[in-house]
């Protein structure tokens, strides 16, 4: 039995290193992809996953394979296409917010399609989590769907994190109707508060979870603030968590980071999703928004994600930290 499969995209993140000596950028090729992040996160944590997914049969491919597996992430449901796997380049601002250019026109991860999917990993797994990546075009939309019905079927939980990239959208009135299609399935998601607003139309975080949660019947939902903070909302209400303060070198695989937490302490609390105290829902929060301040810290999603014992370590330092500041 797997703790997590997920499906979705896998892709290689250009990430500068800076300047070399004739003067020109350099780029260091890390793996990426929001759902492959997600899996090698819980992987390090000790987890059990399998990616489900498609990539080039080229040097990038063969590479991004390596990765999850150095991970422990399975790779059984991984398929190879003629077409070139999926590239992004990453752009980092002074503060360590970063935005991508792609070239995916078409790139491998769009071209899995529903008779390459292995189900059984699906139905023989805890969760089953998705990104939106996979809908943008087909043949990946009807797949996503086919394994998102199998999933519900065999009453596996379902995960999702909508990860909404505009630039690979026909345009965002698609964007908002796939994402929306996904929900219909899921059990548990996480948005950003721009995501949020971009599905609701409102800034105001209680009206917009609410209206998500009632709408689509969820457990829970999550709602990430970047380095403020995240809240948790259930039909008792809204709670919140601070986030922690770290320097902020690259905010790639953050949110992925997040979720693969909020996940972890999902796993270990037995999957139970209704009724959770507040202090449960705390505990989780706080979990998830470690991850995501660990991996702000360095370059790189899937390099960057932490063992537990890392991740235990890096709570000891805050709290210390937090102690010596109240002391100031």
């Amino acid at each position: 039995m797997n703790d997590v499969t997920a499906l979705g995209e896998l892709l290689i993140d250009f990430t500068p290193e800076g300047i070399n000596s004739q003067g020109n950028p350099c780029l260091a090729a890390n793996p990426g992809g929001a759902p492959g992040n997600v899996l090698v996160s819980l992987s390090c944590l000790g987890m059990k996953t399998e990616f489900i997914g498609c990539v080039g049969k080229d040097s990038f491919g063969n590479f991004l394979v390596s990765a999850l597996q150095s991970k422990g992430v399975g790779t059984n449901g991984i398929v190879y296409s003629n077409v070139n796997t999926t590239l992004a380049f990453v752009h980092i601002d002074h503060q360590g917010d970063r935005s991508f250019s792609f070239y995916r026109n078409p790139g491998a991860d769009m071209m899995l399609t529903k008779e390459e999917i292995d189900l059984q990993l699906i139905s023989d797994s805890r969760v089953f989590h998705v990104g939106s990546i996979s809908m943008t075009h087909e043949p990946s939309r009807e797949a996503t769907l086919t394994a998102l019905q199998h999933a519900k079927q065999h009453n596996v939980v379902i995960s999702f994190d909508p990860n909404l990239r505009p630039l690979l959208w026909e345009n965002l009135t698609v964007a908002k109707e796939q994402i929306e299609t996904i929900m219909k399935y899921a059990n548990v998601v996480k948005v950003s508060e721009e995501e949020l607003e971009f599905l609701t139309g409102t800034k105001d975080i209680l009206i917009g979870a609410k209206q998500i949660f009632d709408e689509y019947n969820l457990s829970i939902l999550f709602i990430t603030l970047g380095d403020k903070g995240s809240y948790a909302y259930t039909k008792h209400g809204l709670v919140f968590t601070p986030g922690f303060s770290v320097k902020a070198v690259d905010t790639t695989g953050c949110g992925d980071a997040f979720f693969a937490g909020v996940l972890y302490q999902l796993l270990k609390n037995e999957l139970i999703l209704e009724d959770l105290p507040v202090e449960n829902l705390e505990k989780i929060l706080k979990f998830g928004n470690l991850m995501g301040a660990y991996v702000a810290q360095s370059k790189g999603g899937i390099p960057s994600m932490p063992t537990f014992s890392q991740i235990e370590e890096f709570a000891v330092s805050q709290t210390k930290m937090g102690i010596e500041s109240n002391r100031g």
